[in-house]
């Protein structure tokens, strides 16, 4: 994968490293890392700058994240309250009322949280959806998403030009960080589905006492 990444990056520039980064959003497996420490090791011997890579980098990364937005606005509020209300939500536990908590959530917190969550690896592209189906206004999704996304770019770029050809040590350095956030999350997701799930118990207990 990496070595087809830097292939396509040496041939096509700054319009490689957009359709890269743009495709990393929507496709998290693909290393944004590799990408931007590449792209800024790029400039040291090609005619590339590094505010070139910068903003072509900053511009996938947001084409990326509206086509994530869409596709949380298809799976909206109201439809979800939809699945929930029938089998499905009977089989997950879920409720209307679930929903209309967490959608209260996000209208609340969800500039701060679409900003932070651009410098998580792996949650940094999902948190897009979300923000979608809670149909947080584009304007503030764009403005927070652009400027995390931007201080993020420009760190890995910056540090690629400057480490050179040990611009692989920031990858790895990136990797055993995302291993870990994916290790935190997966803790924490299971943490929280045993927490909702007996506290649905506890409450049908009292209900029947």
């Amino acid at each position: 994968m990496q070595e087809i990444i830097i292939s396509f990056m040496d041939q096509f520039g700054y319009l490689g490293i957009m359709l890269l980064v743009a495709l990393e959003n929507v496709f998290p497996p693909i290393p944004s890392e590799v990408i931007l420490a590449f792209g800024g090791f790029m400039t040291t011997y090609t005619s590339l700058h590094v505010v070139g890579v910068i903003i072509s980098a900053t511009i996938g990364s947001v084409v990326g994240a509206i086509i994530l937005y869409l596709i949380g606005k298809l799976l909206n509020k109201e439809r979800l309250i939809s699945i929930v209300s029938g089998k499905v939500g009977k089989i997950l536990r879920l409720k209307p009322k679930d929903i209309e908590k967490a959608d209260k959530w996000f209208d609340e917190r969800g500039n701060i949280a679409v900003f932070f969550c651009r410098f998580v690896p792996i949650v940094r592209s999902l948190i897009s959806i979300p923000a979608g189906m809670s149909d947080m206004p584009i304007r503030s999704f764009l403005l927070f998403t652009t400027i995390g996304t931007l201080i993020w770019n420009t760190v890995l770029v910056i540090l690629g030009s400057k480490m050179g050809e040990n611009w692989t040590k920031i990858v790895d350095f990136i990797s055993e960080y995302a291993s870990i956030t994916l290790v935190v999350l997966v803790i924490g997701f299971i943490a929280f589905i045993a927490w909702f799930y007996f506290g649905r118990l506890h409450k049908k207990k009292k209900r029947r006492s």
